[in-house]
């Protein structure tokens, strides 16, 4: 059977919702979350608490993977995701896998494909990250217009991940990343391949959310980040530039409140929120749950709604 894909924006429940399929199921769950891959970072991402057993992760005796293996200074991308990936599905042939997680490139990567473009370079990252330290995003962006304008002209400058991923693959190459490109990035999610499942949260229950869960892991976030310091990690370690670790940062030395920090971390998590909802909108959903209201979300039900569904389509 087709895997079960659960997309939506963060804070949404896809890790609840997907524990609870795989347990209807009797299947396993691959996360599709480019920062819970990182060792030592749980409540930071959001990473379901589970214990490894027979080199396997499992949350609540269900198989969990890709998360939680990759040490904190190494990077992961939507190549290795789909290495990954597509080892489990061959490995387990008859299961219908869920796959569960808010990096749309990585999904995409995955499901539509993606054109063979350069591996990160570590060095070179570190390079870019430490000139848009220095120099800011406006001009890591200005600096992606001179080489590469179309590229520049699709990617807004406060997304600086994608701004950095192009100026990377043409320095790498020595090309325009836009001239690498054939245009499978904008195509729509493939029914055949998967039935994909969006959680389409009112937007400002959505923030809500996002408000409770960052006032709940604000505290532990910081011990997580002084943990990792105290283990000789660099402030510019690559999973320290997870969602809320640099504000976190400079709350640990001095440069921000609790108060300030607390209120940056929500800005820029709603920020994340909104770019993944621009993602995700423009696939066309086997199946979208409309949350408007807190009660919406009993996750026993939406789980036998989309399993109907799911059983369904595959007739």
């Amino acid at each position: 059977m087709k895997p079960i894909v659960l997309i939506g924006p963060t804070a949404s429940g896809k890790t609840e919702l997907a524990i609870t399929l795989a347990r209807c199921l009797k299947t396993e769950i691959i996360s599709a979350d480019s920062r819970q891959v990182y060792q030592q970072l749980t409540v930071g991402t959001a990473k379901p608490v589970g214990q490894w057993q027979n080199d396997t992760y499992f949350v609540e005796q269900i198989p969990y993977h890709l998360v939680d293996f990759l040490p904190p200074d190494q990077i992961f991308d939507a190549a290795s995701f789909c290495t990954k990936a597509r080892a489990l599905l061959s490995h387990f042939p008859e299961k219908p896998f869920i796959f569960a997680g808010g990096t749309g490139m990585y999904l995409h990567a995955f499901f539509v494909g993606m054109d063979p473009l350069p591996p990160s370079s570590a060095k070179l990252r570190n390079e870019l990250t430490q000139w848009a330290t220095l120099h800011g995003k406006r001009a890591l962006h200005a600096r992606l217009q001179e080489k590469d304008p179309v590229s520049a002209a699709q990617i807004p400058a406060g997304n600086i991940q994608r701004v950095m991923r192009a100026l990377e693959i043409t320095l790498l190459t020595g090309k325009p990343a836009s001239a690498l490109r054939s245009g499978v990035f904008y195509q729509d999610f493939p029914s055949d391949k998967a039935f994909l499942v969006y959680l389409n949260w009112d937007k400002e229950l959505l923030q809500q959310r996002i408000a409770q869960r960052t006032k709940t892991m604000l505290d532990p976030m910081a011990e997580e980040t002084k943990h990792l310091l105290s283990q000789g990690f660099a402030p510019d370690t690559p999973a320290l530039k997870s969602l809320g670790y640099p504000q976190v940062l400079d709350w640990l030395e001095g440069k921000a409140s609790r108060d300030e920090t607390f209120e940056k971390i929500c800005i820029c998590t709603r920020q994340y929120a909104k770019r993944q909802r621009t993602w995700f909108n423009r696939y066309t959903a086997s199946y979208k749950i409309n949350l408007q209201q807190e009660k919406d979300w009993d996750v026993n039900r939406l789980s036998s709604q989309i399993l109907q569904a799911y059983q369904t389509s595959a007739n």
